[in-house]
């Protein structure tokens, strides 16, 4: 049996120590970061495929991607 392949939006969020961190608005048990763009896009995908292997192993429902709507607001501040 071979795997299937699956594509997940990411989003990658600069943090304030240096880095990124990273989230999966379709997985919300994926939480990773890295110091680069390179890392943190490598640790997303490690992160992503033992969360489909977990929801596999225990029978739950691997779901589709989610891609959210980003926007910008501008306020008087």
């Amino acid at each position: 049996m071979h795997a299937m392949t699956r594509t997940y939006t990411i989003i990658l969020e600069p943090s304030d120590e240096g880095g990124f961190i990273v989230t999966v608005p379709a997985l919300p048990e994926v939480g990773t970061q890295g110091d680069t763009r390179d890392e943190a896009l490598a640790n997303a995908r490690e992160a992503i495929e033992l969360v489909i292997e977990h929801r596999l192993a225990r029978g739950e429902p691997i779901p589709a991607d989610i891609a959210p709507e980003v926007e910008r607001v501008t306020v008087a501040a």
